[in-house]
């Protein structure tokens, strides 16, 4: 119960210093370019997830990092957990931004932040805006910022990997962007398998192989899927043996 408190307690309480940074950083803005803008605004973000990190007494293991393509990229994730942001935010040099359900716009200082960082958000109940929220993806993509998404949809909590929606695929021909698959593990066990309560936790990111543009622009819808669906897999499965390993050790 203490960690949750506390992880919560820091989660909201640091976003009045993060709007006042924010607002230091907009007053810049004219002066950096994209690349510059985007990098001093992620590390606000960074700051605040490794924050949340450390009060949720858990660490991520990421490999692969060297893998990043510079310039813009479409990162492609399985979806495990609440924390799955978080995590990848406080583990990814790389500045980003991600697909968001718009809900999170009533939420305070936040849906402000995540506008900074160029995070494209979706309504799942309107048809429109789901395809609104594609053209702004490639848009944002294409001006030259990276985009993460979870073609899922919704967390699988631990419970193996679901099935991936195509809206990805469309982005990535789109934008012709190279796609970065990324797998991770161990989320669901900071949150959901606790009764949403906060546990401690090792968490694996794992960035996978990027598939680049011109093989997008060779695989149809289903092919480009399964073969991101597939990788992901993999390396899920090496990561559960490796853990599973440790455990033995």
């Amino acid at each position: 119960m203490f960690k949750s408190i506390r992880t919560f307690s820091f989660l909201f309480g640091y976003l009045p210093a993060a709007a006042m940074n924010l607002k230091r950083f907009k007053a810049r803005k004219a002066e950096l370019s994209t690349e510059e803008y985007a990098k001093l605004v992620h590390t606000e973000p960074q700051k605040w997830s490794r924050g949340i990190m450390q009060r949720a007494g858990s660490t991520v293991d990421l490999r692969g990092a060297e893998l990043l393509p510079d310039g813009p990229v479409l990162l492609v994730s399985n979806h495990e957990g609440n924390f799955d942001i978080p995590a990848l935010l406080s583990s990814i040099e790389k500045p980003f931004a991600f697909i968001s359900k718009v809900e999170v716009k009533k939420l305070p200082i936040i849906p402000t932040y995540m506008e900074e960082m160029n995070c494209v958000f979706l309504d799942r109940t309107d048809r429109r805006s789901a395809f609104k929220s594609i053209e702004d993806t490639v848009e944002k993509l294409t001006a030259g910022q990276s985009i993460l998404i979870f073609p899922e949809g919704s967390r699988s909590k631990g419970q193996g990997l679901g099935d991936f929606k195509s809206g990805f695929t469309r982005i990535a021909k789109g934008a012709a962007v190279p796609v970065v698959p990324i797998a991770i593990s161990g989320t669901s066990e900071i949150m959901e398998k606790n009764g949403n309560k906060i546990r401690p936790a090792r968490v694996h990111v794992e960035i996978l192989e990027p598939i680049l543009p011109e093989q997008v622009a060779d695989m149809d819808a289903k092919q480009l899927i399964g073969t991101v669906r597939e990788e992901i897999e993999k390396a899920l499965e090496q990561i559960q043996l490796l853990m599973e390993e440790r455990k033995v050790d």
